[in-house]
């Protein structure tokens, strides 16, 4: 009878597994045509964002949706991989790739409770499941999802999964990989991670959202425990280690990316250029483009075009609160952040609400040496008052106090040319409940702050080749992407004057022309009444220089310089700095600069000034690599000076075997499209805007080699400075993108020029001065300052200027060498009055 059900059991137990090894089979060759190809599984690179860097290497931003950094296996330190094998498969090294043991504690689960539950799923069936499968919880999809894993085992080996595995496995807010999860939820490196901060991670795997240790601190702090007992038991860390690591705080906080300058309007630009030619495929495939910006000059760039607007801002005083709340006498202290708890930041600006407003007692400063000593001698008898100050809490709860130095500045709004007086006491403007901005100052104190209504624009490029080295479009790119500096068209204003004067040159003019400086009429059948342009000091000065002229930026004497040498003779010559003829105005209100211009096409402009006259263009990519370094692009800029280049890369010291190849890669000649004696005259007179003109602010600078041009448009609408020294062209625009006047006293001296000295101040720190050479065929007479005739003996206001030895007055001394003393330099003039 033993006999007889054993052999009936041995019957059943092979008819059972024939069946079973067939249902298998059977469901294998159907199962297995479905089962994607595992050939791009270990293409990580198809997942990495596009990120954009600096010439110096620093991060400016990336874009894709996932944040991954991928680490060889090598790379990624031993106890973050033996946390992770702890918490999710501890046999990963011993079974095929399915650990039946796990299914049968799953299929035990099945039949004990009637539920399916995720017992057996191994790091290789989760590589499967996550990249290949969908979630959902079937009998069809654990079996795909098992098949795959023996494929995935047969085909790649042990090390390649769990180096894929911890680069993909998705660890919550958009970071896939533990490099990517190490930065985003504690702002370090592999190698910087604690043990604490590595079981975390390692916990993340089962349940991203669930034990998000930012949104779930106490679910996260639960399964972080559970991984390091798992460690504990395995012996990967010692009892002391897990003690003190379950004693920990959570430490974890939302790191929104490794940003290390802060270039927005660069990175759109750059990102649009990838996309339009690797289209979406730029997000995922791991580009890495280097930029030309400068890590210094942006950075620059950003606090000069901020403090500007800031500045301009305040000088038209405050127009009101944000809003007011109402907020009771019995509301809790700790709860008034509250109302504000949805306003977010407009960049270094903070929402924060009044909680009250107070008299408290303050030293009084001391005026005078005398009185600062005897307060340092006797601290106790130093004289003190009262005054109030602003109490508010910011949406963190933080609590600050602003002082009544810091409203100083809020004098009301009433017109764009009228403020009112300045507060006496903080109750004036303020009062509890009322949501406010604030900022903090250069020594941390807090300010009642304002968000500018007024825009701007800086960009500076290098004038040899075109590199954009800093570009800022507006205020704050988060609430206004539109790119000013490129996408922007205004008014040139006075900033266009030099190209008209450079035209002149090249026809009979010289700086020592005379052109009378005196009011106009011009009848036009295109315009309702007659044109009669005016100086912007409203004055008239009769005949003067064409250098002067220039330098004081006289309206009068450029629109009849202009009719001088002609409109279609101007247009033409415009072609010279860049500009599109079809898109110039064809009348004399181009002398005064009608023309719309972007900032960006002024810096290329201006850049011919400053480079001998040589025509560049701008770029901002440098270099394209792929995810593995390989170079997909590299940037060949024609350029204005060869041998600065040459120079510059040490080609002349390479080994003989290097020279064909060096000669293969030299740098393309740019465009000469003026002459050089010309753009030396130019930039002579460009630089007395800043000695003597316009532009004599800069002259803080404490640089003898900077030379620009304000601009000023019709009522004040757009205010520029452009720019330069011999290396570094940088224009600044200042406006409002709706047009309206800035007010009566802001210009291009007042409103532009000390954003462009600010940024100037911080990108030429440390650079020796570097003057233009000056060209043969240049010479230098001594002439009446009045008349611009050659001076006489009888002759008392005199000074020397340039001229083109073929345009030069017969005078009795001529320099044929060697610049002109600054101090008594202004340029050659003709004797040509009209």
């Amino acid at each position: 009878m033993l006999l007889r059900l054993l052999k009936t059991g041995i019957i059943f137990a092979l008819v059972l597994f024939t069946v079973s090894a067939i249902a298998i089979a059977g469901l294998y060759l159907y199962l297995s045509p479905q089962l994607p190809s595992i050939e791009g599984l270990s293409d990580v690179r198809l997942q990495v964002p596009l990120r954009i860097y600096s010439s110096d290497g620093s991060l400016m931003g990336e874009f894709g949706e996932k944040r991954r950094s991928p680490k060889s296996l090598d790379d990624i330190p031993d106890r973050l991989k033996q946390a992770f094998l702890s918490a999710e498969d501890d046999r990963f090294f011993e079974h095929p790739g399915v650990d039946y043991q796990g299914i049968l504690r799953a299929i035990i689960n099945l039949i004990t409770t009637g539920e399916r539950g995720q017992g057996g799923s191994t790091i290789t069936m989760q590589l499967a499941r996550n990249f290949y499968l969908s979630r959902e919880k079937t009998y069809t999809r654990k079996l795909s999802e098992i098949f795959l894993a023996l494929k995935i085992e047969r085909e790649l080996s042990k090390e390649k999964i769990l180096e894929l595995y911890l680069n993909k496995i998705y660890l919550g807010n958009r970071s896939y990989g533990v490099a990517a999860a190490a930065q985003i939820y504690y702002g370090a490196t592999l190698d910087e991670l604690t043990l604490p901060q590595i079981a975390m991670i390692a916990g993340l795997p089962k349940a991203p959202s669930r034990y998000n240790p930012i949104i779930n601190p106490e679910r996260a702090t639960s399964r972080r425990n559970y991984v390091l007992a798992r460690m504990r038991d395995l012996d990967y860390i010692t009892k002391e280690e897990f003690k003190s690591a379950r004693e920990e705080a959570v430490t974890a906080a939302l790191h929104k990316g490794r940003v290390q300058i802060n270039a927005p309007y660069i990175n759109e630009m750059v990102r649009v250029q990838i996309v339009s030619q690797f289209g979406d495929e730029a997000y995922t495939r791991g580009l890495r483009v280097y930029t030309t910006v400068d890590d210094v000059m942006q950075e620059a760039a950003n606090n000069s075009l901020w403090n500007g607007l800031v500045a301009y801002d305040r000088r038209h005083g405050y127009r009101g609160v944000i809003r007011h709340v109402q907020v009771y006498e019995d509301e809790p202290a700790d709860e008034l952040h509250l109302h504000i708890e949805d306003d977010r930041n407009y960049g270094k600006f903070k929402p924060a609400i009044v909680t009250s407003i107070e008299t408290v007692t303050v030293p009084v400063p001391a005026t005078t040496e005398g009185e600062k000593q005897a307060n340092d001698k006797n601290t106790a008898e130093q004289r003190t008052t009262t005054e109030q100050q602003v109490n508010v809490v910011l949406k963190d709860g933080e609590q600050a106090v602003i002082k009544l130095a810091g409203l100083k500045w809020a004098r009301p709004y009433i017109s764009v040319n009228r403020i009112g007086e300045a507060p006496k006491t903080p109750d004036k403007i303020l009062q509890p409940g009322d949501v406010i901005w604030v900022v903090q100052n250069a020594s941390g104190e807090w300010e009642l702050g304002q968000v500018p209504e007024i825009q701007g624009a800086l960009v500076a490029l290098s004038s040899n080749d075109g590199a954009i080295k800093a570009l800022t479009g507006g205020f704050n790119f988060r609430h206004s992407k539109f790119n000013r500096a490129v996408q922007a068209k205004r008014q040139a204003g006075s900033g266009f004057k030099p190209y008209i004067y450079a035209s002149a040159l090249e026809k009979s003019f010289t700086p020592a022309t005379l052109v009378n400086d005196a009011p106009v009429v011009f009848e036009d059948d295109a315009l309702e009444a007659s044109w009669r342009p005016e100086n912007y000091s409203g004055k008239f000065f009769g005949p003067t220089r064409f250098r002067k002229a220039l330098y004081k930026s006289r309206n009068l004497v450029s629109i009849r310089v202009l009719k001088s040498v002609g409109i279609r003779h101007a247009i033409r010559y415009l072609a010279n700095f860049g500009f599109d003829e079809n898109e110039l105005p064809r009348d004399l209100s181009l002398a005064l600069g009608s023309a719309d211009v972007s900032p960006l096409q002024q810096a290329r402009g201006y850049a011919v000034f400053a480079n001998g006259g040589y025509l560049i263009d701008p770029y901002v990519i440098q270099r394209i690599e792929d995810a593995d370094g390989t170079v997909l692009y590299e940037a060949d800029p024609v350029v204005a000076c060869v041998p600065c280049v040459l120079s510059e890369r040490r080609w002349q010291q390479s080994p003989a075997a290097d020279v064909e190849d060096a000669l293969e890669k030299l740098p393309k000649q740019a465009e000469q499209t003026l002459e050089p004696r010309l753009v030396y005259l130019i930039n002579s007179i460009l630089q007395d805007v800043i000695r003597k003109g316009t532009g004599v602010r800069a002259r803080s600078l404490g640089r003898n080699d900077i030379a620009g041009k304000t601009g000023t448009t019709n009522d004040q609408r757009d205010a520029w400075f452009n720019g330069y020294n011999p290396d570094l062209v940088a224009i600044t625009w200042v406006g409002f993108d709706q047009l309206k006047p800035l007010g009566n006293k802001e210009a291009g001296s007042s409103a532009a020029l000390p954003l462009w000295i600010e940024f100037m101040k911080t990108a030429l720190a440390g650079k020796p001065q570097k003057q233009l050479k000056r060209p043969k065929g240049l010479v230098t007479v001594k002439i009446n300052a009045k008349t611009g005739a050659p001076a006489t003996e009888q002759d008392v206001d005199t000074l020397f200027e340039m001229f083109r030895s073929e345009n030069a007055p017969v005078a009795r001394a001529v320099a044929t060498e060697g610049p002109l003393d600054p101090d008594e330099t202004e340029t050659p003039i003709p004797e040509q009055l009209f």
